[in-house]
């Protein structure tokens, strides 16, 4: 459901910011857009949230999704790059998991279409947890007894064990990894009084500078467009500049590296600016470790614009409103390993 701005604008124009009319401002709606053939249920969300956190579907035992993207704070790892099986550097910052699901695609370079596609990609990714193929890491699920009765519940009597089930019950359990409810969404539902005096200027000012026209949506991620269609920019527009250069923007080509297509050179997907403050640091090298920096960065690279510091000030305390409360996680039980998968 999508909530006009209007609640938002009257505090905004009382402030003396007339341009704030531009922007359609949108809360989080509670629940992310689920698909037809992949219903969210108890059952599979709970053996979603346990392979999630299995380390076994990795080749070492020692690498599950959970190790770069942990709920228990951010969803991401805090490191500039992942670290994944025997140590291996990736070549990418972890983004969050949290919000994940308003994505219309997934990955920094938008490759995979949908949750379920990107939850398969790390486990055969040589770097991150490193299994030979996805038949090999299903042959390990189907050798631990605990995991059948677990698919049984998720997806009826003498499920299969595939990499098709497993994908659907970890993209159900990252369905739920919802964050509204910030500061930010009462006040576009009506609650003048969330957000302080700075962030209503910097919520103005994040409109007026231009940030809504890539970082606009309920998610802060560009318009909510069909699973599978990515919304890509190109990052940096404005390469000509010292942060550029120091930060290594362009070492990187984004998309390109997937596709060999030369029009998807430096084209990347939009992240979500929502809990900001949990995920430094920032950009896909995670070169940037602050969020005042990263506005000073942006508003150079991608609009052509040097902000004062008191609006960098002011737009960075709105970022930090988007923070909204964490659902509460438990640690699941991992089904017990045999002895003759231990070498």
């Amino acid at each position: 459901m999508r909530t006009p701005f209007r609640t938002a604008l009257l505090p905004l124009l009382a402030l003396g910011f007339g341009h704030a009319q531009a922007t359609e401002w949108q809360a989080l709606p509670e629940r992310p857009p689920i698909p037809a053939d992949n219903p969210q249920s108890r059952a599979k969300i709970e053996l979603g949230k346990t392979l999630y956190h299995d380390p076994r579907l990795s080749s070492t035992g020692t690498v599950s999704c959970a190790s770069c993207h942990s709920v228990m704070e951010g969803g991401d790892d805090h490191r500039p790059v992942s670290i994944g099986v025997h140590g291996q550097r990736g070549g990418r910052n972890a983004p969050t998991v949290w919000n994940a699901a308003f994505h219309s695609s997934q990955f920094w370079d938008g490759r995979a279409a949908s949750l379920e596609d990107q939850a398969k990609g790390p486990v055969t990714n040589p770097i991150e947890m490193g299994m030979p193929d996805l038949a090999s890491a299903v042959d390990r699920l189907r050798a631990i007894p605990g995991y059948g009765p677990m698919f049984d519940a998720a997806f009826g009597a003498n499920a299969e064990i595939s990499a098709d089930t497993m994908a659907k019950a970890i993209a159900a359990y990252e369905r739920t990894l919802v964050t509204g409810d910030s500061a930010y969404d009462r006040f576009v539902k009506g609650d003048s009084g969330a957000l302080s005096a700075q962030q209503k200027r910097g919520m103005a000012a994040f409109a007026a500078t231009g940030c809504t026209a890539c970082h606009g949506g309920a998610a802060f991620n560009g318009p909510q467009l069909e699973a599978g269609k990515p919304f890509l920019v190109k990052f940096p527009t404005y390469p000509k500049n010292e942060y550029v250069r120091r930060y290594r923007l362009l070492d990187d080509p984004g998309r390109f590296a997937s596709t060999s297509q030369e029009e998807d050179r430096h084209m990347w997907r939009v992240p979500t600016l929502r809990n900001l403050v949990y995920t430094a640091p920032y950009f896909h090298n995670g070169s940037v470790k602050s969020i005042p920096e990263a506005v000073r960065v942006m508003a150079t690279t991608q609009l052509d614009r040097r902000l004062d510091e008191p609006t960098v000030a002011d737009i960075s305390a709105f970022l930090e409103a988007l923070s909204g409360p964490f659902p509460d996680q438990t640690m699941p039980h991992l089904p017990p390993t045999p002895g003759d998968l231990i070498e």
